[in-house]
């Protein structure tokens, strides 16, 4: 049990005598199992106390950047304000950087920006290109740690990715599909924000693999490089339902649903299956409405409260390892919608 504490602190905390927490840590012979649980029980709660002394009072400036459409960033927006009252004692302050669309160096000058003005920390969703990668280097190397965020950059000095495991992700929407889909000609629309985002890659990958594996022989149709707005997004499905009759499923990875739907609506085709992600304002009246058939969803309050723990961890505020644990996948249709929506 190696531990930073007085004897005398560790007795006081356990309720125990001296000579007997002497006794456990030197493993003497005649120690009740119980008597050194205890002594244990006491090192780890001191352990937690000294994090919260560390913690109280101080101020942890983060810096969140994403590309990403509206109805996703004012999404974790919202699960952050109200993680932050659970993190104290610290007191996290947050700014912003979010834009529908952005070219990698306009991305590559706000992460430089932040770098300049110092921050204690960065969350990220960003595509993954390698002036991105490079300027996340940077930030690491001028001691500032970047947390990515539903899309990871792997080859950068990111210090934790977090979000779901985006391959089990897609491999689930094409189990789902394929489970509701009656075996025919049936193909399905697989729609992308942007084929450079790593999340939405390994999304589609997972999904094309089991799909292949499930139902080989069923089209699988592209759409990308819409960014998830939904005038870019109507237009291409549009385009895509013209040019593919078949198409009667859709998996959409990267958003756009109420886009997407108005297209087959405005085709006057049917959509037998619908797969989205993420419980956003737009996808929780889309499922309430009983529009779309599913949604894989994880739980962004979690995700960010993990996101401002690994910062503070970075900055030696919090013990333990620094890990990227992939989150939960939700599985929400229309009769299991939380009460109180996970954002």
């Amino acid at each position: 049990m190696p531990h930073p504490y007085p004897i005398r602190e560790i007795a006081r905390q356990s309720g125990l005598s001296e000579a007997t927490v002497d006794r456990v840590l030197n493993k003497r012979p005649g120690v009740r199992p119980s008597t050194a649980a205890n002594v244990a029980q006491a090192i780890a709660d001191l352990d937690r106390q000294r994090s919260q002394l560390r913690l109280s009072g101080r101020t942890f400036l983060v810096d969140l950047v994403m590309q990403t459409p509206d109805r996703f960033s004012s999404a974790v927006r919202s699960a952050l304000e109200l993680e932050l009252p659970m993190l104290r004692p610290a007191v996290v302050r947050s700014r912003f950087d979010f834009r529908e669309t952005a070219q990698p160096g306009e991305l590559v000058r706000t992460l430089d920006d932040i770098r300049r003005r110092g921050s204690m920390g960065v969350i990220l969703k960003a595509p993954d290109e390698p002036e991105i990668s490079d300027a996340i280097g940077r930030l690491h190397d001028s001691g500032i740690p970047v947390v990515t965020l539903v899309t990871d950059i792997p080859l950068s000095p990111r210090v934790a990715y977090v979000g779901m495991d985006n391959r089990a992700a897609g491999a689930t929407a094409a189990y789902l599909i394929d489970q509701w889909l009656t075996a025919g000609d049936d193909a399905v629309l697989m729609a992308l924000s942007r084929s450079a985002f790593r999340g939405e890659e390994e999304r589609e990958m997972g999904f094309r693999a089991t799909m292949r594996e499930r139902a080989g022989g069923r089209t699988l149709i592209e759409a990308t490089d819409t960014d998830g707005i939904d005038t870019a997004v109507r237009d291409q499905t549009i385009s895509l339902l013209r040019d593919h009759p078949g198409i009667t499923a859709v998996y959409s990875i990267g958003g756009g649903n109420k886009a997407i739907l108005e297209a087959f609506e405005l085709m006057g085709r049917p959509c037998r299956v619908f797969i989205a992600h993420d419980l956003d304002r737009d996808n929780l009246s889309l499922i309430q409405d009983r529009k779309i058939t599913a949604v894989l969803h994880h739980d962004l309050r979690h995700d960010m409260r993990r996101a401002c723990r690994v910062i503070m961890q970075a900055s030696g505020a919090l013990d333990g390892p620094i890990e990227s644990i992939p989150s939960q996948i939700n599985i929400i249709t229309p009769y299991n919608v939380p009460s109180q929506p996970l954002l």
